[in-house]
C-alpha cells in the first residue's frame, strides 16, 4: 500500500519457484525478483523452507537450489561470473531472469504494482508469497 502523497514507483515482479520434479509440475515459492525501472532497482530475495521442500521431494539438493538462487541475485546486481549473462541494463537482466526455463528453479508469471520504496516492497512480497 502506498501512503497518500508519497512518490509512487511502478514495478514488476516474479516469484521464484522450486520445482524439484519438473515432470510433476509441483512447486513452492522460494523467492521474489522485483524490478522498478524508474528507481533503477532490480533485486532478488529468497528463503527456502526445508520442510516444505522435503515434502515435495525428500532428495532435493537444497544446497544446489541455494546456489541457483544466489546466481539469480548476482544477475540482478549485474555481477560478472562464470555462466552468468552480461547485460548492462537492469531491464535486460530482468528479461533474462523471467524467461521460462525447465529447471529446478523457475520464474512464475510477471505481475505489477505500485510502491513508495522497492526495497520495502520486495520484503513485503517475500513475506506474502514465500514465507509460511
Amino acid at each position: 500500500m502506498v501512503a497518500r502523497g508519497a512518490v509512487v514507483i511502478g514495478y514488476q515482479y516474479v516469484s521464484l519457484r522450486l520445482v524439484p520434479r519438473v515432470d510433476r509440475e509441483e512447486f513452492i515459492n522460494v523467492g521474489v525478483v522485483l524490478y522498478a525501472q524508474d528507481a533503477g532497482f532490480l533485486e532478488a530475495a529468497w528463503e527456502i523452507d526445508a520442510a516444505r521442500a522435503a515434502a515435495l521431494c525428500p532428495t532435493c539438493d537444497l544446497d544446489g537450489v541455494r546456489a541457483m538462487l544466489e546466481q539469480i541475485r548476482a544477475v540482478c546486481r549485474g555481477e560478472p561470473g562464470r555462466g552468468r549473462p552480461v547485460f548492462e541494463r537492469a531491464g535486460q537482466r530482468f528479461g533474462w531472469i523471467i524467461a521460462p526455463r525447465s529447471t529446478v528453479v523457475q520464474p512464475g508469471p510477471v505481475h505489477g504494482g505500485l510502491c513508495a520504496d522497492p526495497t520495502i516492497e520486495l520484503e513485503r512480497l517475500l513475506v506474502r508469497l514465500v514465507r509460511a
